[in-house]
């Protein structure tokens, strides 16, 4: 689709809906900069934010009957 298709379609559009079509416009253009952006996460970065139980090796007791 050519801009000057874009254009003449946006022109026949009353004023409301030409700012709702920009402010997509807008959305569109930040949605493809995040996409494109490759977020590298540093060695420790996620240090302290996962806690892991005690128990956490501890057999279920749903599977008791299977254990024996």
């Amino acid at each position: 689709m050519s801009a000057l298709s874009l254009y003449a379609k946006l022109e026949r559009l009353p004023n409301n809906l030409k700012q709702e079509a920009s402010d997509f416009i807008d959305f569109l253009l930040e949605k493809s900069i995040a996409k494109n952006k490759n977020v590298v996460p540093s060695p420790g970065s996620a240090r302290g934010k996962i806690r892991m139980s005690p128990d956490f090796d501890a057999p279920l007791d749903e599977f008791k009957d299977y254990m024996q």
